[in-house]
């Protein structure tokens, strides 16, 4: 096993909600979730929708990278 943390990314701008997980270099993990349909109905990204849209999204989206991943939050 490597010394190299693993390291989890969070990236929330506009409507996608995305997680990375990687060890040094490597990506070992990531997922992403997309609120572009929810969007579509106001014709553009209204900033509350986005800020509930993510926080839905969020443990999901971070569950789904680290099976990827083959980590457990404990990792």
């Amino acid at each position: 096993m490597s010394d190299e943390p693993v390291v989890l990314g969070i990236e929330t701008s506009c409507d996608e909600t995305g997680v990375g997980i990687v060890r040094g270099t490597t990506l070992l993990g990531a997922s992403l979730a997309s609120s572009v349909d929810e969007h579509a109905r106001f014709g553009g990204v209204v900033p509350e929708v986005a800020s509930r849209a993510h926080l839905e999204a969020m443990i999901p989206t971070i569950r789904r990278a680290l099976e990827a991943a083959h980590l457990r939050a404990a990792d």
